[in-house]
C-alpha cells in the first residue's frame, strides 16, 4: 500500500491520472474498518512510547484541495490518543506579524517538540501553491521556495523529526458533492466561503501547481504520498498505516524504571 502512494524522488506524482476512489487493495469497507482499528491500537502504544522517550518527533503534513477531508481525517485517526503528545496546527492567511518575518517563521514555531506527533492542517506548502495561484508574490519569489523547503526539511530530519507528507487526492465530482453538502447542512455551512467556488473553477490549475511542487520536494528524507481521498475509510486507513510504519521505524522505547522498585508493595 505504501509504495503505491509514495512519490519517488525525481518523479512526477501524476495526480490527475490517479484514481481518487482507489481502495489501495483494502477490499471491503468493513474489513478496512477492522484493519483501521488494529492500526489505531498500535498507534496508541507507539505514541505513548514516543512521548515517554522524548527523543524524536513525527510531523504529519496534510495538503489537499478544499473538501479533501483534512479535518475529518484528523478526528478519525487521532481519536483516543493522548492529547498531551499531539499538536495540531492549522495555517490560514498570515497575520501582519507573521508577514513581518520570513515565510517559514510561523511554521517553524509550530513544529512538534521531541516526543510529540505534530499535524499540519495545511502547511508551508501553501507558501508555494497558494502564493503562486493567487499571485501573492512574483514568480521569482515562489519559484525558489521549494529549494528552501527541501533544505529546511533535511535539517528537521537530521534533528530527529520524521516527516510524512500527504496530498489528499479528491476528485472534482466528489469535491462538488462535499461543497454542496456544506451549503445544505446547517452544521457545516460555516465552513463554506464563496471564494471556494473561485478556487474550484481552477481545479485543474491547482492540481498542476501541486504536481510541480510535489515533484520538486519529494525526497528520500521527506517523501510525498498521494492518498486517494474520495472514500473516507480508505483515506483514514492509509494515513494510519503511514503513521504506524513511521513510528515502528523510529522504534521508541519506554524509559528504564527507577532501580529497586520491582516487587515493591504500596502500603
Amino acid at each position: 500500500m505504501l509504495s503505491k502512494m509514495r512519490v519517488a524522488p525525481g518523479s512526477k506524482p501524476g495526480i490527475a491520472d490517479r484514481d481518487a476512489r482507489d481502495d489501495l487493495g483494502l477490499g471491503e469497507k468493513h474489513k478496512a474498518h477492522a484493519h483501521l482499528e488494529t492500526l489505531k491500537v498500535k498507534l496508541e502504544v507507539l505514541q505513548q512510547r514516543l512521548y515517554s522517550e522524548g527523543r524524536c518527533s513525527v510531523l504529519l503534513v496534510l495538503q489537499g484541495l478544499d473538501a479533501s477531508g483534512k479535518d475529518g481525517l484528523i478526528r478519525t485517526v487521532f481519536e483516543g490518543l493522548n492529547p498531551q503528545g499531539c499538536k495540531v496546527a492549522s495555517f490560514k492567511a498570515p497575520t501582519s506579524t507573521e508577514l513581518g518575518h520570513d515565510y517559514l517563521w510561523r511554521v517553524h514555531a509550530a513544529l512538534p517538540s521531541r516526543g510529540e506527533i505534530g499535524i499540519f492542517n495545511r502547511s508551508h506548502y501553501e507558501d508555494v501553491v497558494a502564493v503562486r495561484m493567487l499571485e501573492l508574490a512574483p514568480e521569482k519569489v515562489w519559484k525558489r521556495r521549494p529549494g528552501h523547503i527541501v533544505a529546511w526539511e533535511q535539517m528537521l530530519v537530521d534533528e530527529g523529526t520524521t516527516i510524512i507528507k500527504v496530498f489528499l487526492n479528491v476528485s472534482k465530482e466528489e469535491q462538488r458533492l462535499r461543497l454542496q453538502e456544506r451549503i445544505d447542512d446547517l452544521e457545516k455551512r460555516w465552513k463554506f466561503r464563496r471564494s471556494d467556488l473561485d478556487v474550484r473553477a481552477r481545479f485543474d490549475d491547482f492540481i498542476a501547481a501541486y504536481e510541480d511542487v510535489i515533484a520538486e520536494t519529494s525526497t528520500d528524507h521527506a517523501p510525498w504520498y498521494v492518498v486517494p481521498a474520495d472514500r473516507n475509510w480508505v483515506k483514514a486507513t492509509a494515513v494510519a498505516e503511514l503513521l504506524v510504519d513511521a513510528l515502528e521505524r523510529i522504534d521508541p522505547q519506554l524509559p528504564e524504571p527507577e532501580e529497586g522498585i520491582e516487587g515493591l508493595v504500596v502500603a
